[in-house]
């Protein structure tokens, strides 16, 4: 299982390419976890992962950042059910809240950019 403790790897870069929809894992005020469905891409200048939606400001993941930076994102999928071959991605990291963000049409202007401090992924070689 490779990790990684900060930057993503060329496969895990690619792998995230053929993906939509991971999980973002935030913690609220009161130390209660959060996990929701988010669209993403990476963002190679910076080398994130950006997290856009239609009302990403008003989204308690988006404020549960004020209070606490620390998430967990993962994606995952099987590439084959025979043999089976489950495919993952965790980043655990820090994120920052950002407005005014120009993420494309139909999403708001705030993005969530998770800044990657360790990265764990398996299943990504072919082989």
């Amino acid at each position: 299982m490779p990790d990684t403790s900060a930057g993503l790897s060329p496969e895990v870069v690619a792998y995230l390419a053929t993906q939509r929809l991971g999980r973002l894992a935030t913690v609220d005020r009161d130390g209660a976890p959060q996990n929701n469905p988010v669209g993403f891409r990476y963002n190679p200048d910076l080398g994130t992962i950006d997290i856009g939606g239609r009302n990403m400001g008003a989204s308690r993941k988006f404020r549960n950042l004020s209070t606490n930076p620390r998430v967990a994102f993962v994606v995952d999928d099987l590439a084959s059910m025979q043999p089976w071959r489950p495919r993952m991605v965790e980043i655990r990291g820090h994120a920052e809240a950002l407005r005014d963000q120009d993420y494309g049409p139909g999403f708001s202007g705030e993005v969530i950019r998770v800044y990657p401090d360790r990265v764990i992924s398996f299943g990504l070689d072919p082989a």
